[in-house]
């Protein structure tokens, strides 16, 4: 059996390392607003929140913002919707108060009031202390006030009573909140009372059931306003993207006429507007932060070669089509069909290159959003890896009806296979043509994979019974998934194929997939010179040629699977 090896994570050593490095940049206070919030949060990420509290004390508000959108929001599985991560909110206060409870109280002032209020709400229930402290009736009757939970975590600040619903965080909540309504009061009592109507369980019966309850409003609004700030940054939205890729891979290559590019995108392109890149800053700087000294800016773009070097400043999808050595460039002409077309469109049009350049990008942040890579979101590089690829199989898979030579009818076209036009792209977006790609990855890859190995299972009889036993509830579930059209939910019972061949496994795991992928060890199990694969290795498929090798992997999986 060959020997996988998992993707080496950066050790706590390295990130240490790494942060060391940024903390030593002269000039830091300047830099660090300078940082574009998406980089300053890819560097959170890579060096760990809470090591990283001596940047978040000089981020600006705007740039919390920002990271608090990115950040404090998580989905269940790749590409459902994102829920605020109340957990998550708990260890950035943590963070701020490990500077001092002042310190943490100023940055909660200029945050959002609605943020922290459902923030707070998710770790405390907070009442008037009139309302829990008991009392006699004038009836004589004794009144308990409202009851608290055993563990003990309550307190009162500033005439309100707080119950923890959680304890993780606690001691920096109390901390920071005195603090808050001793140096800020307007705030600190804007907050409690935003948090007070929240702990209200009950609700009126006054026939309007169907409004929702007022935290679950308080919730939906603050999504909303996240979902806004995101949208003029290019962000998709998760049920959007999911729409869009679902429509893509029903496209019917056979029709006689090009469809219409897809409405989803064109609406949200059309409501995103135009865009204007930073060309005169570092990547990943800002230029909108206001004069800086000259030195600072050195220091910024020493910073932004520190950061490109350790790999958290990736390259945006526009670059990838000037050349940059990605994982699926690795072979020879990869990328082929994509990079010329898009080079003449350079050289001809700059208009039409920066509309295809804008759906590029619309393209790979609708990957991120709603699909997974092997059952775990998409970094920003791999969506953009997988747009470009995807767009190089739609060039190269362009139904042959579709192309109409300039200044031709439309009518007495051809069957035959032809090559499209060099200047193809200035007049053909690249929605359409992602889609085509997509459809034909979801239809000649996965849908192919899929039922391919349906009929080896059907034939296949292994002695263990616990093995057949999983073989059979594989050949069910699987059957049903291909009904339903997403073979990939049926993932987690493909692990039985591992006791039989595991680099057969591997390689099916990343065939019968949302967005399917060529892995190392697809070519590894038909090499017996081949004793190491890493789990992480695998190209994204943007050539028929890579489909022509999947095909001649499934026709010798009986062999391979054979007992």
């Amino acid at each position: 059996m060959k020997n996988f090896q998992g993707p080496a994570p950066r050790g706590s050593q390295d990130r240490r390392t790494l942060l060391d490095r940024i903390l030593d940049t002269p000039n830091l206070e300047h830099v660090v607003p300078r940082l574009q919030p998406e980089l300053l949060h890819r560097v959170i990420q890579s060096c760990g929140l809470e090591d990283c509290g001596e940047l978040v004390v000089l981020a600006t508000p705007e740039q919390l913002t920002r990271i608090f959108d990115l950040d404090l929001w998580r989905s269940a599985q790749p590409g459902m919707d994102e829920q605020f991560d109340a957990d998550r909110f708990g260890v950035w206060l943590e963070v701020l108060a490990d500077f001092g409870a002042s310190m943490a109280a100023q940055k909660l002032t200029e945050m959002d009031p609605d943020l922290v209020i459902v923030g707070l709400a998710q770790h405390a229930r907070v009442f008037d202390c009139a309302v829990v402290t008991p009392y006699r009736t004038t009836d004589g009757v004794e009144s308990a006030g409202i009851r608290e939970p055993d563990h003990g975590f309550a307190c009162e600040v500033g005439g309100y009573r707080l119950v923890a619903k959680r304890t993780d965080s606690w001691e920096a909540i109390v901390a920071i909140l005195i603090s808050l309504d001793a140096e800020h009061p307007d705030y600190f009592h804007q907050v409690m009372r935003g948090c007070r109507a929240l702990s209200n369980s009950g609700r009126e019966l006054d026939e309007l059931d169907n409004l929702l309850a007022e935290k679950d409003q308080t919730m939906f609004d603050l999504a909303l306003d996240r979902e806004r700030r995101r949208d003029e940054k290019g962000y998709v939205p998760p049920a959007q993207a999911r729409v869009f890729l679902e429509m893509s891979r029903r496209l019917r290559l056979e029709s006689e006429t090009m469809p219409p590019a897809n409405p989803v995108a064109l609406a949200y392109l059309r409501s995103l507007g135009e865009t204007t890149a930073a060309h005169s800053a570092p990547p990943g700087l800002s230029p909108s932060k206001g004069p800086a000294p000259e030195d600072p800016i050195q220091a910024a773009a020493a910073l932004a070669d520190l950061l490109l070097e350790a790999g958290i400043i990736t390259q945006q999808p526009r670059a990838l089509l000037n050349g940059s050595h990605d994982q699926t460039s690795d072979h020879n002409g990869a990328l082929r069909h994509i990079r010329t077309h898009m080079q003449v469109v350079l050289d001809c049009d700059h208009a039409a290159y920066a509309r295809r350049s804008e759906e590029l990008t619309y393209v790979a942040n609708t990957i991120m959003a709603g699909c997974g890579l092997q059952g775990r979101p998409f970094t920003a590089q791999e969506a953009s890896d997988a747009a470009v690829a995807v767009c190089n199989l739609g060039l190269e898979n362009w139904p042959p009806l579709w192309i109409t030579p300039r200044n031709a009818s439309p009518t007495g076209r051809s069957l035959k296979k032809k090559s499209l036009p060099d200047d193809f792209l200035v007049d053909h977006d690249l929605l359409t043509v992602f889609q085509v790609g997509w459809t034909v990855l979801h239809k000649d890859v996965c849908l192919y994979a899929a039922g391919r190995l349906l009929e080896v299972l059907a034939g296949l009889r292994c002695d263990d019974r616990n093995a057949q036993t999983g073989l059979d509830a594989l050949r069910i579930e699987l059957s049903t998934c291909c009904r339903a059209g997403m073979p990939w939910r049926a993932r987690e019972s493909l692990d039985v194929i591992a006791i039989l061949d595991m680099p057969a496994w591997m390689a099916l795991l990343g065939l019968i997939d949302e967005c399917p992928v060529l892995h190392a060890a697809l070519g590894a199990s038909r090499n017996p010179r081949t004793h190491s694969v890493s789990a992480s290795a695998f190209e994204f498929i943007s050539e028929n040629s890579q489909i022509a090798s999947i095909r001649e992997f499934m026709e010798s999986l009986p062999e391979t699977l054979r007992p």
